[in-house]
């Protein structure tokens, strides 16, 4: 990976969330409707970035032992 990759994910993510939450606020629904939709999302989007970040965890554990052999 390179240096700007974090970056870039970073600001993917940031942008996905943004479209995300404006979608929902601005979707005609009633107020109980739009709370119930972004606490899924935002429920669904924690366990996605949990997943991402065990990814990430196991990925520098690779490339930490692959750099200790050589």
């Amino acid at each position: 990976m390179s240096d700007r990759s974090g970056e870039v994910v970073t600001s993917f993510l940031l942008g996905a969330v943004l479209g995300a939450v404006a979608g929902v606020l601005l979707a005609p629904s009633s107020g109980k409707v739009t709370r119930e939709k972004v606490n899924d999302w935002l429920d669904e989007t924690a366990e996605n970035a949990k997943e991402k970040l065990s990814d990430l965890e196991d990925e520098i554990k690779k490339r930490k032992e692959q750099l200790l052999k050589s």
